[in-house]
């Protein structure tokens, strides 16, 4: 459990060292254009803090939003086929009803010498090409379906087009940079601004082999800031991540004890309600005091 920020008032002047020392850092998003075009609106300035869900801007959809209406023409009059065919096949099967009655009369006339083989031959043939040019409207409706469905799709995807249009804002956070502004023209997949949740933030630090062995996930610390050239402001924080690897020691960074071959980043989650923590302040840690 996350113990309460304490805003306690830490001398420096002492020969005390912490045991560790790091930068703060927050998960930081980079949101990118998901449609091509003028921007035409664009809310939010460097530092506003945004709401998760929140449209922030809406680049033009003029020309996706014609193309649609082109389609959903194009899906009226190709339904429409769809209603003549059938009317089509309709008239061809009461066609094909009455070729039927005739060949049966005639079957019968001809078994009595009442009729001549080329009646009969001819009312057979007339069967069986109405049944093909049955078969054939059929074939022919499932080919206009086939395009209803392509069209349909394309105009699905143009929708989605226009929903990507609108820039949301996905997590709630804190801009930290914004690189367009409102008429410009943007590219899909072009960076428009960069949000971080800074309610929260890390502070990475580094350990030797000799450390690690008295640090465990979760474990409460004590975290000391710079309130002055002389004094810390002393908050609370807990172990969230330990490399499973060493690396080599940051050039930046120190260490409690004279500089080691190869160190472990550690990170220290530390709540952050009042904003004085800010991405790239030192910090330093102390394990044991936090217990």
């Amino acid at each position: 459990m996350l113990l309460g920020l304490s805003w306690v008032v830490v001398s420096c002047t002492g020969e005390a060292k912490s045991d560790a020392y790091g930068q703060f850092e927050a998960t930081e998003t980079t949101i990118s254009a998901k449609a091509s075009g003028e921007l035409l609106s664009f809310t939010i300035d460097e530092g506003d803090e945004v709401q998760a869900h929140r449209q922030v801007g809406v680049v033009d959809t003029t020309q996706m939003a014609l193309k649609k209406k082109e389609l959903e023409s194009q899906l009226a009059a190709t339904r429409s086929k769809i209603a003549n065919i059938n009317a089509q096949v309709q008239v061809q099967q009461e066609q094909l009803q009455t070729a039927l009655t005739d060949l049966k009369r005639i079957q019968s006339l001809a078994k009595d010498s009442a009729a001549t083989q080329k009646q009969l031959d001819d009312t057979q043939g007339r069967v069986r090409t109405l049944r093909k040019q049955i078969d054939a409207s059929q074939t022919q409706k499932q080919s206009v379906r086939a395009e209803i469905k392509a069209t349909q799709a394309r105009a699905d995807q143009l929708e989605q087009q226009i929903k990507d249009a609108h820039i949301i804002n996905p997590i709630h956070g804190t801009v930290l940079t914004k690189y367009v502004e409102p008429h410009e023209v943007v590219g899909q997949g072009q960076p428009l601004y960069q949000i971080a949740n800074l309610d929260t933030l890390n502070l990475r630090v580094y350990v030797s082999g000799a450390q690690l062995p008295s640090i465990k996930l979760g474990q409460n610390v004590q975290v000391l800031v710079d309130k002055n050239a002389n004094e810390n402001q002393q908050l609370s924080g807990h172990i969230s991540w330990i490399a499973s690897e060493a690396e080599f020691t940051p050039k930046m960074i120190q260490t409690k004890q004279e500089r080691v071959t190869q160190v472990y980043a550690v990170k220290v989650k530390v709540p952050n309600p009042r904003g004085i923590l800010k991405i790239g302040m030192p910090g330093e840690v102390n394990f044991e005091a936090g217990n």
